[in-house]
């Protein structure tokens, strides 16, 4: 392997760690598909705990669940997002970005109407609440519910419920991070900060269009991981399971 190649791998791999993608107008990019570029790039995500996703015409940079020295625990995301303030606001962060994932992740049609559409914060609170109430109402005949899948249920719907419901304007109370509007748009900052959305009318009704690395990221790495299609199946309510399912 020659000095160039090296050159031009550590290009390549340092440009992913500060972009997280690199698309097809990128030099980059063309570098990349050479042998022993990409050979060499591989090499360094290995040993640095991180994973290269190839698509068309994108390659992504994503850390492993496990095992990364760029590798990203709660007490490194509150620091690096202030949005985060417990462990608490933590999981219901997840279960917020979970649900979103969860409904532009069920079939073609989901996917050309979002992509077109979006989904405003107050559209993706309902469909929360929705959520959480069925998991609140599961608990009450089976107060194990969720432990199978390592989820505190009943942390979760206990601080949903009692969160703030905003009922004033969102541009008046949109850096409250109590409020469960705030938290949604907690939530989908982090999804920004990847590059993964665009959020629209901040400051009227914000709305949320996801990119098409988002869907390459869940087409070409998260459906590999059997959490995640877990967790999915999660994110289902009642009505929609049986929508899903007309024969239940």
């Amino acid at each position: 392997m020659n000095a160039e190649s090296i050159k031009k791998a550590s290009a390549v791999y340092f440009t992913l760690l500060k972009d997280k993608v690199i698309d097809e107008n990128s030099e980059h990019f063309q570098s990349y598909f050479d042998p022993e570029v990409r050979q060499t790039v591989l090499l360094l995500a290995d040993e640095s705990g991180t994973y290269i996703i190839e698509s068309p015409k994108r390659i992504h940079l994503v850390v492993q669940p496990t095992g990364s020295v760029f590798a990203t625990n709660f007490t490194h995301l509150k620091e690096k997002h202030k949005q985060v303030e417990t462990k608490k606001h933590f999981h219901l962060i997840s279960v917020v970005i979970m649900s979103f994932l969860a409904a532009i992740d069920r079939n073609q049609a989901a996917k050309i109407r979002m992509k077109r559409e979006g989904i405003s914060y107050y559209s993706l609170e309902r469909q929360v609440n929705d959520l959480i109430m069925n998991w609140d109402n599961i608990l009450k005949a089976k107060p194990t519910f969720g432990e199978e899948e390592r989820i505190d249920m009943k942390e979760v719907v206990t601080t949903w419920k009692y969160m703030e419901v905003d009922t004033e304007d969102y541009g008046v109370k949109k850096g409250n991070r109590r409020t469960r509007i705030g938290l949604i748009a907690s939530a989908m900052r982090l999804l920004e900060t990847e590059g993964l959305i665009i959020i629209l009318d901040r400051d009227d009704i914000p709305k949320v269009i996801p990119k098409n690395e988002l869907f390459e990221r869940i087409e070409y790495l998260y459906h590999d991981y059997d959490r995640y299609e877990l967790l999915k199946k999660l994110m289902a309510t009642e009505e929609e399971q049986h929508a899903e399912n007309p024969s239940n």
